[in-house]
C-alpha cells in the first residue's frame, strides 16, 4: 500500500517495485531506463493497460497508443526524493536535475537554481 500518491508500489512482470512513472511514452522509457540503471537501480518496463473504453455511441474511435510504467525493485525509491536529495547521477557523474528529469534540458545544470 503506498504511503502517499508520490509512493506507489505495484507487482510489475511478477516483481514488486516502487512505481517510477506510469503511462510513459517509448521514447520516455528510452530516457529514464538507462538513466537509473546508471544509479544502480535494478529496472522493470511492463506495459500499462489499455484506456478504459466509454460506451458513448457518438464518440470518435481511437487507436490507443502504447504505454508502458516503469519501475524499480528498490521499493524505497521516490523520484521526487531522489531529484530533491540530489541522490541521482547522469552516466557524467553530474546531478539530476528537475529540468533535466523533465527531460526540459539536455545537459544537467546543477548551477542554475530549480526555482527563481
Amino acid at each position: 500500500m503506498a504511503i502517499n500518491k508520490n509512493h506507489e508500489f505495484e507487482d510489475l512482470e511478477g516483481v514488486k517495485c516502487a512505481v517510477v512513472e506510469k503511462n510513459v511514452l517509448p521514447e520516455r522509457v528510452n530516457f529514464l531506463k538507462p538513466l537509473l540503471e546508471t544509479n544502480h537501480f535494478t529496472v522493470i518496463v511492463s506495459a500499462s493497460p489499455p484506456p478504459k473504453v466509454s460506451s458513448m455511441p457518438n464518440e470518435t474511435e481511437f487507436t490507443p497508443i502504447a504505454t508502458f510504467t516503469v519501475g524499480v525493485t528498490d521499493v524505497s525509491f521516490n523520484a521526487t526524493n531522489a531529484i530533491f536529495g540530489r541522490t541521482l547521477k547522469t552516466a557524467s557523474a553530474q546531478t539530476v536535475t528537475l529540468a533535466y528529469w523533465q527531460q526540459k534540458t539536455t545537459i544537467s545544470n546543477d548551477e542554475i537554481p530549480y526555482f527563481e
